[in-house]
């Protein structure tokens, strides 16, 4: 009886592990599997997801079968009883060994042979001297947009000058924020140039967010104190979106912020029609 119910139990894992993954690959494939479509220069990012779902999920089919095996070949059996296999550190050290070995290949081959390394030094190392700055700050549940006037530098701010009026604390005696344009949160539109290195300068009021725009394979940290960065470039002309990748509280699901890639010279044209923050807070 222990023997046919321990093979039954094995064949029941096989089912349930072989209609999960028909059926996982069904939804798959009805649905869609993939981020949306790649919209910047990230490539590299796709490679290096791809290798890793392709590594992982052979070895997760491996492992469920040689699991169903054993749970099949050796069932209980009437008047065995199970025995006790003590454990060894030469054991213990080979099991730590070989899959921190795997992790450490995997780790390699996604920064030598996919581009992970030589991508990480370009969005962390020297930005374009020609790049179109746009800063973006997070609150509570929404996202404020600033974008340099025509001189091309960012007017100071101070959190002491945040107030009702004055949202990002402006220092209004700073001649570089005069022509500074200000979109209050959830009050703008991110637009961005095409095929043009766009600098993200990431900043938070309150708690810690995540500007997270799929299309571009982009994702970096608000952290308040900070100002972090991160850089792309723009690859197609539409409209996608930003939201928030950082569970930031009851309303995180509120902030979404549309995105718009235009050519360079529409981008311009908008900036242009748009009220600088001199004539707003002074």
């Amino acid at each position: 009886m222990e023997e046919k119910q321990s093979k039954f139990h094995g064949l029941l894992f096989l089912f349930f592990f072989v209609f999960g993954m028909i059926a996982s690959v069904w939804i798959v494939l009805r649905n869609g599997w993939w981020l949306p479509e790649l919209a910047s220069d990230r490539e590299t990012i796709d490679r290096i997801f791809i290798t890793i779902f392709i590594i992982a999920g052979i070895l997760f089919v491996i492992s469920e079968l040689v699991l169903s095996y054993f749970i099949f070949r050796y069932s209980g059996q009437p008047g065995k009883k199970a025995f006790y296999l003590p454990g060894t550190t030469r054991k213990e050290i080979l099991w730590s060994i070989l899959p921190g070995t795997l992790v450490v290949i995997i780790l390699e081959i996604s920064a030598e042979f996919l581009g992970g390394a030589s991508l990480w030094g370009k969005i962390h190392g020297e930005i374009p001297k020609d790049a179109f700055l746009v800063e973006i700050t997070g609150e509570q549940f929404a996202w404020s947009l600033r974008y340099p006037g025509p001189d091309g530098k960012f007017g100071r701010t101070d959190p002491s000058l945040i107030s009702y009026d004055n949202p990002l604390g402006i220092d209004i005696s700073d001649e570089a924020a005069k022509d500074d344009i200000v979109f209050p949160a959830g009050q703008g539109i991110m637009y961005l140039p095409l095929d043009h290195p766009v600098v993200l300068l990431i900043r938070s009021k309150d708690v810690i967010h995540s500007p997270f725009l799929p299309n571009f394979r982009v994702k970096q940290d608000a952290v308040p104190g900070m100002t972090t960065r991160t850089w792309f470039v723009p690859k197609k002309e539409g409209e996608f979106e930003l939201a928030c990748a950082e569970l930031c509280g009851l309303g995180h699901y509120r902030m979404k912020l549309p995105v718009v890639v235009k050519p360079m010279e529409e981008v311009k044209q908008w900036l242009s029609e748009q009220t600088p923050a001199g004539d707003i807070y002074y």
